[in-house]
């Protein structure tokens, strides 16, 4: 059946509408503001600035582990329930609701420190409800094309998202985040509407923005992706629904591409988001960048993630997601070697000037490969579990994908924590990062690349 562009054009919107989420909240805007909030309110408490600098990254990736479990036990069962109704949209539509109005409560974050704890609550909500709609997102995709073209419309879609984050950061950077020195924005402009500099209100904005930008890029989802009429149908109980989640799980064992799949993606997205999460906090404590240069660094970054993302989505379509997957993993591995060997007076074992640019320039090109390479890894493997997923079930297979992705969205944020509380380095934090890339690399070698939907069906009675 053939699939109108308005419908692959409005599913595609959501990541346009989503994406500032991700670029201006978690990673180059309101992270970094958040980190250096927490720094400040720590040292007046007494702590030295290394420490206070550790507690700021410790207490982050604490709100990202719980909002990771929260997704992880949730998702399977919302998805199931949904394939059981036949009905993504209401889930979809009341996530919404809640991401924008975590989103705008963002403003409250005051740069004397008020309610710092209650703020990383609000944050993480938005968070989960920001990829608890994802997930149904996600399980319309294989219903956009053939499987050939899924891979493509996969990119484009992931693309179209990362050239969002460049408008909305672009925006943002020229118009609202201020410099703490002078007040004033990346052109030299005072904030808009009256917004009170010494009081960080522009940066501050970034929440109001995130959620305006949601509410309004959202419509063209909402006017033209519908419910498949011809899906759900069957019990909503919950009893009936858990024992076919468990049915389904128990499955997930006879399948070894798709349990290979599962537990290697575990890994290395788990890695990759502590990348998107702690990247902007490392730009800060680190090499001592402000939230301007941070944001520049991620219009860089979310540009070459645009460009490559849809690069990558061309590949999966010539030559399937499996090899794009394998090539950005290695990418990734080397930059999270520049991370951990690089600060402002070192690379790796050689010392640098105290005024070299070196280490700048170097996370510059960092930056781009994560977008480049994260972009298509996020591409590629909902492309790969597509052909791991049985038409009818769609939203409980990207639900079993999420909770895989989350299981143990714990372990790089604690790890990270673990690291960086016994060295006293934010850097050397990062090492367990490198694990889970390889982890991951090697559990990809037992994966079919044309997925296993013939062999699910052959176990069925």
């Amino acid at each position: 059946m053939a699939v109108s562009k308005r419908r692959i054009w409005g599913w595609m919107a959501f990541d346009w509408a989503s994406q500032p989420y991700y670029t201006l909240g978690l990673t180059f805007v309101f992270g970094p503001y958040f980190a250096l909030v927490a720094t400040n309110a720590f040292m007046a408490d007494g702590m030295e600035k290394l420490a206070a600098d550790a507690q700021a990254q410790s207490i982050w990736s604490a709100g990202q582990t719980i909002a990771g479990l929260l997704i992880a036990i949730t998702a399977p069962f919302l998805g199931a329930f949904a394939d059981n109704s036949g009905r993504k949209m209401p889930w979809i539509a009341g996530f919404s609701v809640i991401y924008i109005i975590a989103s705008w409560a963002l403003w409250g974050l005051e740069p004397s420190g008020a309610g710092l704890m209650w703020t990383l609550v609000i944050f993480y909500v938005g968070f989960f409800a920001a990829e608890s709609a994802l997930n149904f997102v996600n399980a319309i995709l294989p219903s956009l094309g053939t499987e050939k073209e899924i891979g493509r419309i996969s990119g484009s879609g992931a693309a179209f998202g990362y050239w969002g984050g460049v408008v909305s950061l672009f925006i943002l950077l020229l118009l609202f985040v201020e410099s703490p020195d002078t007040g004033v924005t990346l052109i030299g402009l005072a904030p808009p509407f009256g917004l009170d500099a010494t009081q960080m209100e522009g940066t501050r904005s970034v929440g109001p923005f995130i959620a305006i930008w949601f509410a309004i890029f959202m419509i063209p989802f909402f006017l033209y992706v519908r419910d498949d009429p011809r899906l759900g149908g069957q019990s909503t109980r919950i009893a009936v629904v858990w024992g076919e989640l468990k049915e389904t799980l128990r499955g997930v064992l006879r399948r070894p591409s798709l349990k290979n799949f599962l537990l290697g993606s575990m890994f290395y997205r788990d890695a990759l988001n502590a990348l998107y999460a702690f990247g902007g906090i490392y730009a800060a404590l680190v090499l001592g960048w402000t939230t301007i240069q941070i944001g520049v660094f991620g219009i860089v970054a979310a540009i070459a993630a645009a460009i490559f993302t849809w690069a990558g989505g061309l590949a999966d379509q010539r030559f399937g997601p499996k090899p794009v997957i394998r090539f950005s993993v290695w990418l990734l591995i080397v930059v999270s070697c520049f991370i951990v060997g690089m600060s402002r007076d070192h690379l790796f074992i050689f010392p640098l000037a105290e005024t070299s640019q070196v280490p700048d320039i170097i996370f510059y090109v960092c930056g781009m490969v994560i977008g480049g390479a994260g972009g298509s890894i996020y591409a590629a493997s909902r492309s790969m579990m597509v052909r791991h997923t049985h038409p009818d079930r769609p939203a409980e297979a990207f639900g079993l994908f999420a909770l895989t992705g989350k299981a143990t969205a714990f372990v790089a944020p604690a790890s990270i924590s673990l690291f960086t509380f016994l060295t006293g380095n934010v850097q050397l934090g990062f090492l367990p990062v490198i694990l889970l890339f390889l982890l991951g690399l090697l559990l990809l070698r037992w994966v079919n690349k044309d997925g296993d939907r013939a062999e699910w069906s052959a176990l069925q009675p």
